[in-house]
């Protein structure tokens, strides 16, 4: 390990130049400080000394100490001479005992040396006094070995791993794919599993030369300069401000939410200016130790990189690593976790063993639950486009904390006017009305006050502040998504993504196998390749759109058989022998319909998810990402109707065609279309909500946890089966451990963030007969963080660090759901509830017309207005007498008996003024917000500008003081402007 130049020599303060800037003085690392010091130590240079010659009996001991510590003085200050050369003769690349560090198995023939003559002498003369340290340590590199992080020498460390199978038939691609490996610069070397003799592992390495070649073509971001603020006058005036509301805050309780700061290492490339990498401007880079500079997941991206642009045969298509998954070469491919997640000792006294524990300890255990998340360091371990996920997931999942609040509010509302609701008393108080019989033959006839609990229940959710609600969760849609984009812009900023840009992605096998006779050349890359022909999408196309609407209209049909099933069901159990079923035989039918319906959508998601993959390859996308937003949009879709297509029925079409008493309307002639309850629907719509929202969470997280935690028992239940004894568990290296770990989802994220799309739509479309929805959302989402963070840290190998800047397709999802959500709570609000029956009779039949709807005893009368009168002995049942039904008809004694009367044109007409006047006025109000709240903070940009800006000037300082320092190397005379 390379010692830190900023530990070697003291740093001095840059001469001021016309140029110069208040923040290069900050600077880690400067050549300038370099050039002092070597010109000062190479007049004293110190000679190695010859190979000591075997010591006489009668040497003394005092001698032999004298000899060993005068090595050792020798040693270290060669050392430092040998990293001030390298960076004073403009060798960036030389890494000291890289001899020692080189590794080649029986099939490696590569050579890596990059270095200068004058390097290989120093080096030569170091080699001999190099071999009593060397021996010394041993132990520890031994010790490094055994971790399983890195080669068996214990210096190397492991950047990514390869399985295959000995009895695999592929060897010939798998020998060229390793040699082309090696020609590119990396190094290899295997290893046996302990547990299956067949399967081998190849550690994979990649050397400081190989690492800083690809960052520079791969234009990676590096740390350059500290990050300084407060330039100008402005800024530390607020500088000054803020410093007095820390001292402010400190004098108040700390926000239990936040984590310890000693808790999490200091990401010190979030406080630093970057730039691309270049191996021309190397000494502009603050490179404290060539072994951390790249992180580990910036080193497998690297590899990453390499392997899936290695070719395995002759071909422009046979290369890339997925390629020799798919056909079995390989079994596996995945970057090693830095450790055990456990330690026997406690974090707190003794520290993090590595970022995997940290992370378990500080974010995947269910004691942090009420903790803010770790993004900085869930992105550095995992990659920007995992930590997005979890930035996002967070935001959602605190911006529901307002949500949930307001909606308890509404119920806890509805709850406490429930008694004083004048609807529930006339409800209750209604000993003489008679119900019309709901069914056809084993129904009796009720009385409205047997209908008390309903009503006092519907209260709870259809109440003044049902309106209020759905206008605020409309507003709240649109805040969430304004706000996300200008988090998303802070975290694009903090984690250095603004002026990233996607690489230009490989064609996937099958589109290149497929359209490999067709080709024109890529207007990006210059290169001809494979071509789809436009008539040929056009066909793909029309046949996947096809698929998708069948798939639908399997959809209906499920939920039409579920209709048929309330149908039946209703008039069994209003005849069942028990009495509470009988008596609440409504319940019964819904609530068994309900979870026959959960169980129909969870079958059928399993065949939509394979049709929704052959869909995808018949369309055959010419990426992997267009694969991905095509399969993503698809089981959106599937999943989105699946879910819901048995809300909007109930919604909106249950006992809106049911007819009326002596003329009901019949499926297919023999079962009579289902009634709405006397106090409403809105209840059977919050039943049908509440049971499907529950359960499909409940089933989501046992998958999600549960199920790789009995594969991975399974795993090991197998192993000892085999014969493995228990001691292999102790003495396994990590690639082992990981190899037994579940690999990450084929679709990656999709399947988290599909899973919250759609609790998103739960939470807003019908939000208007479901306050609750929001509150079992956040309690979901608290546990959802942690299943998710434990599932990444534990149960999953570690994922292929990648890099994002957005969510990609589900923000317009997102975006398209607040629409929805908008129209289904206006036409819930207007036709599903009795908000504006009863707002229309307040206003135009009720005691108080023309002067206001001001309290609920304006209401009196309202549910003997809304209940029409019905002559029993029209039905031929032998009943007498009279008995009331849901409808604004006229009485059979009238001159147009049962027809609709006046009220009904009158509530109709409120009804669709209402949706047209609340679409209006929200998305006004969505667009309103919208146009308010910018993308991007202001101080953001302020900030981008500016250090823009400076990064320019430092570049040009730095390079400005290089050339002076050769300059003066010269003996030439310089000025402080450019030459």
């Amino acid at each position: 390990m390379n010692t830190s130049k900023s530990e070697t020599v003291k740093e001095h303060p840059l001469k001021p130049s016309r140029r110069s800037m208040p923040c290069l003085a900050q600077s880690q690392t400067h050549p300038q400080s370099l050039s002092k010091h070597s010109s000062f130590l190479q007049p004293n240079r110190v000679q190695p000394q010859p190979r000591p010659q075997p010591l006489s009996a009668g040497t003394s001991t005092a001698t032999v100490d004298v000899v060993s510590e005068r090595a050792k003085v020798v040693e270290t200050l060669e050392n430092n001479l040998l990293k001030l050369s390298n960076t004073e003769y403009g060798d960036p690349f030389l890494d000291v005992g890289k001899d020692k560090d080189t590794y080649t198995d029986d099939s490696e023939h590569g050579n890596y040396d990059a270095r200068t003559d004058q390097s290989l002498l120093i080096q030569n003369k170091l080699t001999r006094q190099k071999t009593e340290p060397r021996t010394k340590s041993s132990v520890k590199t031994d010790a490094m070995a055994s971790s399983g992080l890195f080669f068996k020498d214990g210096k190397k460390r492991i950047d990514y791993i390869l399985v295959y199978k000995k009895s695999s038939p592929q060897v010939e691609k798998r020998s060229t794919f390793e040699k082309n490996l090696r020609a590119e610069g990396l190094m290899l070397e295997r290893e046996p599993a302990v547990t299956n003799s067949d399967i081998m592992f190849v550690k994979i390495h990649c050397p400081w030369e190989t690492l800083c070649k690809y960052a520079e073509r791969m234009n990676i971001r590096m740390p350059f300069r500290k990050k300084c603020y407060y330039t100008d006058w402005r800024s530390k005036t607020m500088g000054s401000l803020q410093r007095n509301m820390r001292e402010l805050k400190s004098w108040l309780p700390r926000n239990p939410m936040k984590l310890d700061k000693e808790a999490l290492p200091d990401l010190e490339e979030t406080d630093c200016y970057t730039a691309p990498f270049s191996r021309a401007r190397i000494h502009h880079f603050t490179i404290n130790n060539k072994d951390s500079f790249f992180s580990n997941s910036t080193r497998s991206r690297i590899v990453h990189h390499m392997l899936q642009r290695t070719k395995y045969e002759d071909g422009k298509s046979k290369m890339g690593i997925n390629r020799l998954l798919n056909n079995g070469t390989y079994e596996a491919a995945f970057p090693p976790h830095e450790g055990s997640h456990k330690s026997r000792h406690p974090i707190k006294t003794h520290g993090a063993q590595n970022h995997r524990h940290l992370l378990y300890e500080r974010w995947a255990r269910w004691g942090m639950w009420y903790k803010y998340q770790p993004l900085d360091l869930i992105r550095r371990y995992f990659g920007e486009k995992i930590g997005l996920y979890f930035a996002w997931l967070g935001w959602y999942t605190g911006m529901l904390i307002p949500a949930s609040l307001v909606g308890l509010f509404v119920f806890l509302y509805g709850l406490f006017t429930m008694d004083s609701s004048q609807v529930s008393k006339e409800i209750c108080e209604a000993n003489e009305t008679i119900m019309c019989p709901m069914c056809e033959r084993n129904c009796t006839l009720q009385k409205l006050n047997e209908s008390c609990i309903y009503a006092k229940v519907t209260h709870l959710f259809d109440n003044g502040g049902t309106v209020f609600f759905a206008i605020f969760m409309a507003i709240w849609a649109t805040v969430f998504l304004e706000f996300w984009k200008r988090r998303r812009a802070v975290l694009t900023y903090d984690w250095d993504l603004i002026d990233w840009e996607d690489e230009e992605e490989e064609l996937r096998p099958q589109f290149e196998a497929k359209y490999s006779q067709v080709e024109r050349v890529n207007p990006i890359t210059g290169k001809p390749e494979p071509f789809q022909p436009f008539p040929d999408k056009l066909s793909r196309l029309m046949v996947s759109v096809s698929g998708i609407f069948f798939m639908i209209s399997l959809v209906l049909t499920a939920v039409f058989a579920v209709v048929v099933y309330r149908l039946v069901a209703m008039e069994q159990f209003a005849s069942f022998k028990w009495y509470f079923i009988k008596k609440y035989w409504q319940f019964a039918t819904s609530g068994t319909g309900v979870c026959i319906n959960f169980m129909i959508i969870m079958s059928l998601n399993v065949v939509y998810e394979k049709v929704a993959y052959l869909l995808t390859d018949l369309e055959h996308p010419r990426t992997e990402s267009e694969w991905e937003n095509s399969f993503a949009l698809k089981m959106f879709l599937f999943q989105f109707v699946n879910l819901n297509s048995s809300i909007f029925y109930i919604a909106f079409f249950l006992g809106r065609f049911a007819g009326r008493p002596g003329k009901y309307n019949k499926l297919f002639n023999r079962w009579r279309l289902e009634e709405c309850h006397p106090s409403g629907c809105l209840i059977d719509l919050c039943l049908q909500m509440g049971v499907i929202m529950v359960l499909k969470q409940m089933w989501n997280n046992f998958m999600e946890l549960g199920y790789p935690l009995l594969q991975n028992w399974w795993s090991r239940r197998k192993m000892k089966r085999g014969g493995q004894l228990m001691e292999h568990k102790i003495s396994l290296p990590q690639w082992e451990k990981d190899w037994n770990l579940q690999p990450m989802n084929l679709h990656g994220l999709m399947d988290e963030y599909l899973e919250m799309v759609l609790q998103f739509g739960f939470t807003t479309i019908f939000v208007a007969a479901f306050p609750l929805a929001p509150l079992l959302a956040l309690l979901n989402n608290i546990i959802e963080i942690r299943l998710d963070a434990y599932k990444f840290v534990t149960q999953w190998r570690r994922p292929m660090p990648a890099r994002a800047t957005d969510i990609g397709i589900w923000y317009g999802i997102l975006e398209g759901i607040g629409v929805l959500a908008v129209i289904t709570n206006a036409f819930v609000i207007a036709i599903t509830s009795d908000y504006i029956p009863r707002f229309v009779y307040a206003y135009k039949y009720g005691p108080c017309t023309d002067q206001g709807y001001r309290q609920e005893k304006c209401l009196k009368g309202y549910v003997n207005s809304s209940l029409s009168v019905f002559d029993l002995s029209e039905l031929g049942m032998g009943y007498s007498g009279y008995c009331r039904y849901r409808d604004y008809r006229a009485p059979p004694w009238s001159s147009t008996p049962y027809e609709f009367t006046l009220q009904f044109w009158h509530v109709l007409a409120a009804r669709l003024a209402f949706i047209i006047v609340f679409e209006h006025l929200v998305f006004g109000i969505k667009s309103f917000i919208a146009y308010l709240i910018p993308d991007m903070p202001k101080d953001l940009c302020d900030r981008m500008r500016r250090e823009k800006y400076l990064v320019q000037e430092m570049m040009y300082e730095a390079e400005l003081e290089h050339l002076q320092r050769e300059r003066k190397k010269n003996g030439k005379q310089y000025h402080h402007e450019w030459p």
